[in-house]
């Protein structure tokens, strides 16, 4: 259904000062709502708020429905401003729009149309077709930046894959007898875990976790103290720990399997039976288009050695990569950052676009994206 979008120049600053509110708290979902999107909202009468709310996990009441709640019969003839356009369907909770309907609010100042097929502007046609006055477009980026998985798996049943990796100076990640620990700081390391409780899924390889025993779960004495202060720990989810493991390799006396969080082993006899390619390979791209439909994972953070590394960089999977440097020198003759990737020709580099750099602890971490297709 195609949308209208509001010129830029048409929004008060009022309407930027609320829809700014609006997002910062729809922020406060970011460690609970999964699958769910972040949204926030925001209700305005004669210049002041009269009510807002948050979207606080899945299942729950959304933003909207707070916010209703907060203001009461002040809704009415007011503004709300919404980071995500109104659901107009019946889910596990009633239609967004047709609240604001109820509750006789005036005007809906919206951020982005919702990607959701389901509503997809159903949600704003609901609206004017009831006689409330509709903008979208306002923040929109911002918006958007908020729920980046969320809208990938709504447009391609892809999740949104963020591939995490360490190394030294040098880029190396082990020295040549296979030790790594620990490369980064304390500080890179708790910085590990507050992207974990932000995604849906960690996924690694058997190796990695029978090499390090790793838990993959989330700590929480190494959450943000901001984290911790704002959600009781119960609420902060565990991300599930998805392991490819095509030759059914773990074993149950690893720290996988007796540490919380769900568990969703790729494996001949596992939860999934791996997909494989014409080289025998598990086929990538299939299996997590499998992870996010059928265990509704969209965010996928990604903790592996070399080879996945690679192997997802050269299917054109990853969205984002997050890179510790630490200011320590290893050598060339320790193990290196990225596996093959098969290249002969300085034209067919995989160029990166680098979004953030900054100091985590005494380590560099460098945001990137990947700008030339592999393929």
């Amino acid at each position: 259904m195609t949308v209208q979008f509001t010129k830029t120049s048409e929004f008060t600053s009022q309407d930027f000062d609320m829809m700014s509110r609006a997002l910062k708290l729809a922020q406060r979902g970011i460690y609970t709502t999964a699958p769910n999107p972040n949204v926030g909202c925001v209700i305005v009468r004669n210049g002041e708020i009269v009510g807002e709310g948050y979207h606080y996990r899945a299942g729950e009441p959304h933003a909207e429905v707070f916010a209703l709640r907060m203001a009461g019969e002040k809704a009415e003839g007011a503004t709300a401003y919404v980071t995500l356009e109104p659901c107009s369907h019946y889910g596990r909770t009633p239609p967004c729009a047709e609240g604001l309907i109820k509750a006789k609010v005036a005007r809906v100042v919206c951020a982005m149309k919702d990607p959701n097929p389901k509503v997809a502007g159903r949600g704003f046609q609901m609206l004017r077709d009831a006689g409330v006055e509709v903008q979208v477009g306002l923040l929109e980026s911002e918006a958007k930046a908020l729920n980046r998985a969320f809208i990938k798996f709504m447009q391609t049943g892809m999740p949104f894959v963020q591939l995490k990796m360490a190394a030294s100076l040098d880029g190396q990640t082990a020295l040549n007898n296979g030790q790594s620990q620990w490369i980064t700081s304390p500080k890179a390391r708790q910085d590990v875990q507050r992207y974990r409780a932000i995604s849906g899924g960690v996924l690694s390889t058997s190796k990695t976790v029978m090499d390090d025993n790793a838990s993959l779960n989330v700590r929480w004495d190494d959450l943000p103290l901001s984290v911790q202060a704002q959600y009781p720990q119960q609420h902060v989810r565990q991300p599930s720990r998805v392991i490819l493991d095509r030759q059914s390799q773990l074993s149950d006396d690893l720290k996988l399997f007796n540490t919380d969080g769900e568990r969703i082993i790729v494996s001949p006899k596992g939860d999934i039976a791996p997909k494989l390619d014409q080289t025998g390979q598990i086929n990538l791209a299939a299996t997590l288009k499998t992870i996010a439909a059928e265990h509704h994972i969209n965010h996928l953070w990604v903790e592996a050695g070399a080879t996945l590394a690679s192997s997802l960089i050269k299917a054109n999977l990853v969205d984002e990569l997050i890179v510790y440097l630490a200011p320590k020198l290893m050598g060339s003759d320790g193990r290196g950052l990225i596996g093959a990737l098969g290249l002969s020709n300085m034209a067919d580099v995989i160029d990166l676009n680098i979004t953030d750099v900054r100091m985590v602890g005494v380590d560099i971490r460098i945001t990137a994206t990947v700008t030339t297709n592999p393929n």
